[in-house]
This record gives C-alpha cells, structure tokens and sequence, in this order.
C-alpha cells in the first residue's frame, strides 16, 4: 500500500504550437480576382491542471515524464479558422502545489475540487492574409505563421490537505489514535517509522458533522535538515489547520520532547508555528489518578498557553474530550 502514495514528480510540460495563418487568394469560375480569404490559425493546446477530491496521490504521474499538448491546425480558405489544439487535461489530488523546477516559483496550487489552471499556455495561431488587405495592398501573398508552444520543467508536490495533523516523534501512537477516532485502518506495530506516507482519516462528529485528521509520519530530530525523510514528512504539515503534537506519557521529558518538534517545524518554515497547536499525551491508563493529577499540574505550568489534553487510545480516557476540543478550535471565528 505505501508503494502506492506518490507526492512528489518532475514532469517536462510543452504546450502545442499555434497554426499557420492562411495566405489563400479566393479563386472561382466566375470570380477571377477575388482578394485574400485566408483564415487564421487556430491555437496551440494549454496544459492545464484540475482538482479532483477523489484522488489523494500523485501515483497515476509516476511514470509521466512528458505532457505534450496539440499544436493548433493551419487556417484555410474562405476565412475558415484552424483548429484549435487538444489541451492536456491533468487532474491532481487537492493539495497540490506546482512549480517551476528552476527557480521554484509557485505557478499554481489546487485546493478546491474542479479547479482548473493553465500552467503552460499554447501559442497563438497566425492571422490570416485577409488581415493584411489594404488599399494599396489588394492581395497580400503571405500570413503569420503560428506561435511557437513553450516548454517548461515542473515540480508536482503534494501536502496532504487535514484539518488536523498528528505530529509526533516515531512509534508515539498516532496511527493508533487515528485508528480509534475515525474508521481509517492505518498499519500499526511498535516500531519506529510504521507509518511511512500521510493516511487520512474521517472523524465523525456529533450530529453527523465530520473532520479530517492526518496521520503524519513520525518527526525525527534534524528532519528540518533532510534526515530520515524529513522534508518528505514535514511538506505535509504545511496544509493543516490544527497541529496536535502526540506526546506519550512515559516520555521522560514531555516539554523537552514537544519543545524539540516545535523547534523542527520551525527550523523548516516558521509560518507552521501561526497554527493552532494542542498537546495531546497520551498511554495515560497507565497512570493512576492521583499520579495523573500530578502530572496534569506539573505539565500545565511548563507549556504555557497551549492546551494539553490527556488520553489513552486503548482505553478511551479522554477520547471524547479530544474531540470536543478540536471540533472548537476548528469552528473558532467561523460564523455558523
């Protein structure tokens, strides 16, 4: 299954070339001397990118390497315009960011189902001799050839669209977590790097309402410089509303260890530390009460003015909580 989530590929895009513009001279039986009726060229084809909310990787472009549009067919007699060219039609999963592969300026980003760009135009076609005639020019012999087409290198990067991402050191429970909130059947053993692509899940609300939760691959110390697969992991943290760090409790240091995954998001692009945050730790039925309430009052003088939450997937202490608290921090400022 993992083999199968693809978010990242370079595609060489070349948009078609306009068609010739006519340079035909109106001939017939009884109209020897008829003048220009050359047509214009039609256009070359577009490469154009669509949203599609039923794709959730970029597999289908695995083994794209080209995508050549139509070039534009040459005007004819009788003022008759060319053909326009085919477009090239891609449709990509919602997320998707595409770039120019020199420079890395962004030329597009799909984040809505149907929505169409044109990342690479076709030329236009040429005019035809009828745009040419004059009083002193009563029959041009000639007309503009068509546009050339463009050709470009992309880049194709998708950043899993969630309205809450987990974020967490390896092997600390959020395919778990992501298992127990929503029917999505992540791969689970207790082992780091488990998780190895994004998986997304559904969590029903209250009164049939719904949120996305992505389960994003464990964090390790340094990902922000490439190791592991970190900025493979770290791209897909960048389209979540809510970041909810997963913190377990037996963790010596649960503020050294969530200050250490803030410091990576941070290190990577400091924009990710404007999101809502929340702490969630988790395995505490493993506690008993008194030693919880301790640890409650302890961590709740270290982390400030982020929340902290205390659950256990296994049992379900604090599941529902979990879920009220990020079902507001979602709606926050919405206006129902």
């Amino acid at each position: 299954m993992n083999s199968n989530f693809i978010d990242y590929v370079k595609i060489t895009c070349r948009s078609g070339k306009g068609g010739a513009g006519s340079a035909h001279l109106r001939r017939e039986k009884y109209v020897p001397k008829g003048g220009p009726d050359g047509g214009d060229g039609g256009r070359g084809g577009d490469i154009i990118v669509r949203g599609n909310s039923q794709m959730w990787t970029l597999l289908h472009l695995k083994y794209t390497k080209h995508l050549i549009a139509k070039p534009g067919e040459p005007g004819g007699k009788q003022k008759s315009t060319g053909a326009s060219g085919k477009d090239v039609v891609v449709d990509l999963p919602l997320g998707t960011v595409v770039r120019h592969e020199e420079g890395g300026e962004i030329v597009a980003e799909i984040t809505v189902d149907g929505q169409e760009e044109v990342i690479l135009s076709g030329g236009r076609g040429g005019l035809g001799n009828v745009h040419f005639k004059s009083s002193t020019r009563q029959t041009p012999r000639y007309a503009q050839p068509g546009e050339p087409g463009s050709e470009r290198h992309f880049i194709f990067e998708l950043k899993v669209l969630a309205d809450v991402g987990l974020v967490g050191f390896p092997n600390a429970g959020k395919s778990t977590l992501l298992s127990v909130l929503s029917a999505a059947k992540p791969e689970i053993a207790d082992y780091p790097f488990t998780t190895l692509v994004p998986n997304l899940g559904m969590v029903p609300y209250r009164d049939s309402r719904s949120f996305v939760m992505a389960d994003i691959p464990g964090i390790i110390e340094g990902a922000h410089r490439g190791r592991g697969l970190g900025h493979r992991f770290l791209r897909h943290i960048e389209r979540n509303a809510i970041l909810l760090f997963l913190i377990p409790v037996e963790t010596d240091d649960i503020k050294g260890q969530y200050d250490i995954l803030v410091n990576e998001l941070k290190e990577y692009n400091p924009e990710l530390l404007d999101k809502q945050r929340l702490i969630a730790v988790s395995k505490c039925d493993i506690l008993g009460g008194e030693m919880l309430e301790e640890l409650k009052k302890s961590i709740g003088n270290q982390v400030g003015s982020v929340p902290v939450t205390y659950i256990s997937s296994h049992s379900g202490l604090g599941i529902t909580a979990l879920k009220d608290t990020l079902w507001e921090m979602i709606n926050e400022g919405r206006v129902e």
